[in-house]
């Protein structure tokens, strides 16, 4: 079972990044906002990059080194743009970012 789990993981992630050209046209807007709350702080890419709903705030702010308070403010803003649905207690972005979505974005912006 592990093992399904694990093979539909990597078709998932496979997928994602073959279609990231469409998903990036489709949600250029909430990535716009998203690049503007987030910044350039590398604690707030951390911290963004882990809300995948499988961690809490608390196990956020330890992994990325980010403090509570700045997480809630983050976390605010995000849920302010629609990048978090409020309902999600442990964050979830709206939006599906690939594994080099950062990466990607500091080379197109020159970073």
């Amino acid at each position: 079972m592990d093992e399904q789990i694990e093979l539909l993981r990597k078709i998932l992630d496979t997928l994602t990044l073959i279609a990231e050209p469409q998903i990036a046209q489709r949600d250029e807007k909430l990535r716009n906002a998203l690049l503007e709350i987030v910044g350039k702080g590398q604690l707030k890419i951390r911290a963004a990059s882990l809300m995948d709903g499988n961690r809490t705030q608390s196990i956020i702010a330890k992994e990325a080194g980010i403090d509570a308070g700045g997480l809630s403010r983050l976390i605010k803003a995000l849920r302010d743009k629609g990048l978090i649905n409020s309902d999600d207690k442990p964050p979830k972005m709206t939006i599906p970012l690939s594994p080099n979505f950062w990466a990607e974005l500091e080379k197109q912006n020159g970073r």
